[in-house]
């Protein structure tokens, strides 16, 4: 009769003491902590030196292994040694009393708190209570508060004075994922280690091991997959592979990639990298066709745009440093697939794609169908692959011009001479070139009268203009802003300057500009400042006016007016010439479409 009774306790005991992978290998001191190698030798260093601080606060992101470096600083803290007689050393033995008790979680001189639970001041008053009783046993009485920035500002307050000096039998160490949080007055009496994300090197190298301890074949590709999806952090990784391992224990065969990605909800990514492909060449039907198969199979739209930045991310990096393509760690298809589709895309391609990937994606997230907006994304992006960049297109509108213009090979064309008929009317489908334009001289902005001047006059300037230039190649940058932009001349003499100050012109200005007239120029100057009398245009306006001018007179031409064609909604932001001062082309458009 006892046998039948002995054997189903002793699975439900088997049941019991399962442990997760997160917590099966979870390191017990320093040599087994991955990934944090500058915290680790400042503690060591610490702890060789004799230069133990009271308190400690450990910050990162999840799972990366803050409460587990807590528990270790409390083993080191307290190790007694095999024989009982050992000092705090950075490498505690496991086997003294007092390294078993902490790792069973039941030392009493050990107190570990959950802030996210208990934010009160009433407990830190609890706390700071104990803390005036020596340890019951250990070498130090320490307090583990976990999620600390959980705390309210009142048990702060309440903390501080403790925290600044506690008595020498107490340590504290506080954990937290949002260092930002905690008051500047905590943090100034705590040493701070910031614990980093894992790189993906080393949580394929932990993941491995683990899998080969429990007896599971997992290939390379599944490894670095696991290890890419845990975002740095090991214990979600360890999380994700403890899923795996259920799986191979489940039918017995070695996992590889595909096994992952159906287990974690995500696109191939070969498809991945096909997908974006299809888009890129302007295949619609074929790239919806794709997504639509990986939304069947399960895929979420959200994910699946975020693969697609990732390899838009990916294939920009080997664009700017080919020889990331040939790391160790990087899968084959990676490789291949990143020199091939880099060859063929050009860097402004990649940074229009991950622009317009990066907005679909807060669109997706938003979006009421999350499919239905991903499809949308994918049409607007294979239609804008096929398009010019706005400076393509009007280099090829600017080329089609000029040979619209040219003159024809035979020297007819009905105009006579064989002259090119530049006015003629185009053809359907045709932009007009651009007739040629003589600037208006008596308009000429006064600039290019300041940058004609000879030096010589500068000494002694016979002209507004010549106040202008001497400020600027005195380096008076403010001086010069306010001559051009806020004095309308009254009257202007050799000597005397009068003026209708602007409404932001400053108080001092007069006294300032006749301050260094007369300290610059071989003359003793008057400026003064009229209320009554009307001043004229600032130079700065007479500026604007010739250049709001310029834009209107460009705008009318045929070929501005195909440019706008071609770019519904664009304007013209700026005029520049570039080949003589009778060839005007636009500087800049500015659209308010994608494009």
């Amino acid at each position: 009769m006892s046998d039948p009774k002995e054997t189903p306790n002793s699975e439900v005991s088997d049941e019991i003491e399962y442990q997760v992978l997160a917590r099966k290998y979870r390191p017990t001191d320093f040599s087994n902590l991955i990934g944090q190698d500058a915290m680790v030798r400042t503690l060591k260093n610490a702890f060789e030196s004799g230069r133990l601080a009271h308190a400690f606060i450990l910050t990162g992101v999840r799972g990366v292994g803050k409460t587990t470096t807590a528990r270790i600083i409390a083993r080191a803290l307290n190790c007694v040694g095999p024989d009982g007689n050992g000092e705090a050393t950075i490498e505690p033995c496991g086997e003294c009393e007092f390294c078993q008790a902490i790792a069973e979680d039941r030392l009493v001189d050990v107190l570990e708190m959950d802030a996210a639970s208990r934010t009160g001041v009433d407990d830190v008053r609890e706390l700071i209570e104990g803390v005036r009783y020596k340890p019951v046993s250990a070498r130090y009485k320490i307090y583990i508060i976990d999620e600390v920035h959980m705390l309210s500002r009142n048990a702060f307050n309440a903390l501080l004075k403790t925290l600044e000096e506690p008595p020498a039998h107490v340590k504290f160490i506080f954990a937290t994922t949002e260092i930002r949080k905690v008051p500047v007055t905590v943090l100034s009496r705590c040493q701070r280690f910031d614990l980093r994300r894992v790189d993906i090197e080393t949580l394929s190298a932990n993941f491995t091991e683990i899998a080969e301890k429990e007896g599971v074949k997992v290939t390379a590709a599944a490894i670095s997959l696991i290890a890419r999806a845990a975002d740095g952090s090991v214990r979600d990784g360890q999380s994700l592979l403890d899923q795996v391992v259920a799986t191979a224990v489940e039918d017995d065969r070695e996992l590889d990639e595909e096994v992952v990605r159906d287990m974690l909800g995500l696109a191939d990514r070969e498809r991945s990298f096909d997908l974006f492909e299809l888009v890129m060449k302007g295949d619609v039907s074929g790239a919806l066709d794709m997504l639509d198969g990986d939304y069947a199979n399960g895929a979420d739209p959200v994910l699946v745009l975020q693969d697609l930045l990732e390899v838009v991310h990916w294939l920009s990096r080997v664009k700017v440093t080919p020889d990331i393509a040939d790391g160790p760690m990087v899968p084959e298809s990676d490789r291949d697939r990143g020199k091939d589709l880099t060859g063929r895309l050009s860097m402004g391609a990649l940074t229009r794609a991950w622009q317009m990937l990066l907005k679909g994606l807060r669109e997706a997230q938003s979006a009421p169908s999350p499919i239905q907006a991903a499809e949308m994304i994918l049409i607007r992006l294979a239609y804008l692959a096929d398009l010019p960049t706005p400076a393509d297109a009007v280099k090829a509108i600017n080329e089609q011009s000029t040979e619209t213009a040219s003159p024809s090979p035979t020297g007819g064309g009905g105009n006579g001479g064989g002259q090119p008929a530049v006015n003629a009317a185009p053809q359907s489908g045709q932009a007009q070139a651009a007739p040629q334009m003589e600037p208006q001289r008596d308009t000429v902005a006064e600039t290019q009268a300041i940058g004609d001047s000879a030096p010589e006059a500068l000494a002694s300037p016979q002209t507004f203009e010549d106040v202008i230039a001497l400020a600027d190649k005195m380096n008076e940058r403010i001086l010069r802003a306010n001559l051009v932009s806020n004095v309308h001349l009254v009257r202007f003499e050799p000597g005397t300057i009068v003026f209708q100050p602007g409404k932001n012109t400053p108080r001092e200005f007069s006294q300032d500009l006749t301050r260094f007239l007369n300290g610059k120029t071989n003359r003793r100057w008057v400026v003064t400042v009229s209320l009554d009398e009307q001043g004229a245009e600032s130079v700065q306006q007479r500026e604007d006016a010739v250049k709001a001018a310029r834009r209107a007179e460009i705008a009318q031409t045929p070929f501005m007016q195909s440019v706008m064609e071609t770019f519904p909604g664009a304007k013209i932001s700026d005029v520049r010439d570039i080949g003589g001062p009778e060839e005007i082309v636009p500087d800049e458009i500015e659209g308010e479409d994608e494009v």
